[in-house]
């Protein structure tokens, strides 16, 4: 392949907000050109709205991105000419039924017909030959940088994509990406249900991409020790607070991401979603520990329900957030 240079990714106190609450916030990064990131963090944590917002597919709500000297949100359309997308579940899925060679010859003549520049004149008066010849070797470079070798393959470029490993899979993605010649390249859950053994081949395919100059960024929930991390789950800790008092100006707290309903005891509004449920044997208190209608403040047992209650209302909604902010991003750009 040529060797673009990849994009720089800086990122300050960096936050996306959907309907039902932050999908995250407190972000930051900085990361030179060609690097491996890391986007790490449990699930739910707003790892895949990241990595959309980073490339350009997703509008952040607080903070500063500058990527690749291209600001965030006002350049996102340029962002995104110079970023692909690889692996990501709802925008990039491989179809079953196609095969290696099917999906390859499908890329390449989108990429001709939308991603690249007008061509010269000069360039379609060449023979027809030469111009397919050039195609050919446009993919071969591609699938090289992938380590996906046909030859290997059950049924070489015939083979079915549902006949793939997973991993053999990735590669695939990562190739279609590819031959876009992007500086930026964002893979989706890159150890997800992968062995020791085969998480170590990803991300070392991962590092040689870098090594071509291509800047990386991928999701994973076990980041290696070589690349620059970025966390999505920094802010989880404090949980109520982060969505409370600290908000910044012009945005409005978010109550519901505390899991208390207004009106509710001053023990339970002051419940901290991150923390830890309650130990049952502390909670059951029996009918005397219900509610006071009265507004009286509860027994220690009512705090530590809301407590737990909380917590968990808190992880559903966080779930149901990147959910919910992917299938808008997967609305707007349709298969990258």
């Amino acid at each position: 392949m040529d060797d673009p240079s990849g994009l720089a990714v800086v990122a300050d106190g960096l936050g996306l907000k959907g309907p039902r609450g932050w999908a995250f916030r407190d972000v930051s990064a900085d990361a030179g050109p060609g690097a491996l990131i890391a986007v790490a963090g449990p699930s739910g944590t707003g790892r895949t709205c990241l990595l959309l917002a980073l490339t350009g597919r997703m509008k952040p709500t607080e903070g500063r991105a500058v990527v690749g000297g291209l600001e965030l949100p006002r350049r996102m359309a340029a962002v995104r000419r110079r970023s692909a997308l690889a692996h990501v579940a709802g925008v990039t899925d491989l179809d079953p039924a196609l095969t290696v060679a099917e999906h390859l010859r499908e890329q390449e003549l989108l990429r001709r017909r939308f991603g690249d520049a007008l061509p010269r004149p000069r360039q379609l008066l060449r023979p027809r030959a030469e111009r397919r010849r050039e195609r050919r070797r446009h993919i071969d470079e591609a699938l090289a940088t992938a380590g996906l070798g046909l030859g290997a393959l059950p049924k070489g470029g015939r083979t079915a994509v549902r006949d793939l490993e997973r991993v053999e899979a990735l590669r695939l993605s990562l190739a279609l990406a590819l031959l876009g010649r992007p500086r930026l390249v964002g893979v989706d859950d890159a150890d997800l249900k992968l062995s020791a053994a085969e998480r170590e081949e990803v991300w070392e395919l991962l590092r040689s991409v870098a090594g071509t100059g291509v800047t990386v960024l991928a999701v994973c929930s076990e980041p290696p020790s070589d690349a620059v991390v970025v966390r999505t789950d920094a802010d989880r800790s404090g949980g109520a607070e982060a969505d409370g008092p600290a908000a910044p100006t012009g945005v409005e707290p978010d109550d519901s991401s505390t899991g208390v309903e207004p009106g509710d005891s001053p023990a339970g509004a002051g419940t901290e979603t991150g923390a830890p449920a309650a130990d049952p044997a502390r909670t059951d208190d029996g009918p005397d520990a219900a509610p006071d209608q009265t507004g009286e403040t509860p027994g220690a047992g009512t705090a530590d329900k809301a407590e737990a209650t909380g917590a968990a209302e808190a992880a559903d909604r966080a779930d149901d957030d990147e959910k919910e902010a992917a299938d808008d991003a997967i609305a707007t750009t349709g298969r990258s």
